[in-house]
């Protein structure tokens, strides 16, 4: 089930989204919440008649680096022996559609293509027997980020955590075998980055294990699972988009900001 977070006439709803061609999609609205048993209301509201909105609100964010070899390669990084997490602000998240600002402290923004796993009950020391128990789902993640800033500062709070630099969307598909999906972003329509998530060094259950055990997990919170190689620049009036198989497409434009 694809389910998504919008906002009609001034009022927010989750809702699950049906069809197969984008111009025909429609969503259902959900009874309730999707992080505890719902219901499908069977009032149905044209995708094209809504605002998509980032499918969830995260208490946290724990995004993981270097977790694709090729990507650590790169920019000149060892490979961590062990998953290596940062955190990005709630304030950080926007959805599909929404503008990244460039932030003024920054001369070079970089996009990171990645997939998200949305966090689906409350937990903590997750065995990983019991690790898809917990996911809600996985949705399109962008992990911008001032490069220029991460180089210079030995903490990322600023570099990645900056408003705007988590765009998550289009929806949350709750039904998807994550371990080997082609990740892709464009620039403009042009190709930068290709991968796939077979690539990942320590999978979602080596990601989930490792956090869990240091903290709780609450319903919405967004696990980022590293990002394959390709990143680049963006630019004020850049157009980039996350296409994950399976997914769909998050597109997001670059202004300055105000």
């Amino acid at each position: 089930m694809r389910i998504a977070r919008f906002s009609i006439d001034g009022n927010v709803a989750f809702g699950a989204v049906e069809g197969d061609k984008p111009d025909e999609l429609v969503l259902d609205i959900i009874k309730g919440i999707p992080f505890a048993d719902f219901e499908l209301s069977g009032t149905k509201v044209p995708l094209s008649k809504v605002r998509l909105l980032p499918p969830v609100l995260p208490n946290k964010v724990v995004a993981f680096g270097r977790n694709y070899a090729e990507h650590a390669k790169e920019l000149g990084n060892e490979v961590p022996d062990a998953p290596f997490a940062f955190f990005k602000p709630s304030t950080s998240v926007i959805g599909p559609g929404d503008q990244i600002a460039y932030p003024s402290f920054s001369q070079e923004l970089h996009y990171e293509a990645e997939l998200a796993v949305v966090i689906g009950r409350m937990c903590r020391e997750v065995p990983r027997e019991r690790v898809k128990d917990v996911i809600l789902g996985y949705t399109c993640a962008n992990d911008v980020t001032a490069r220029d800033v991460q180089k210079r500062e030995k903490q990322w709070a600023r570099a990645k955590g900056f408003d705007t630099s988590c765009p998550l969307g289009p929806w949350v598909e709750t039904d998807l075998d994550p371990g080997d999906l082609t990740i892709q972003c464009t620039v403009n329509g042009q190709q930068r980055q290709l991968g796939r998530t077979s690539q990942m060094i320590h999978s979602i259950e080596d990601l989930i294990v490792n956090i869990s055990e240091a903290m709780t997990l609450l319903p919405g919170d967004v696990i980022l699972t590293g990002t394959p190689e390709g990143v680049g620049p963006l630019n004020v009036g850049d157009e980039v988009a996350v296409t994950i198989e399976g997914i769909g497409t998050l597109t997001n434009k670059v202004i300055k900001r105000g």
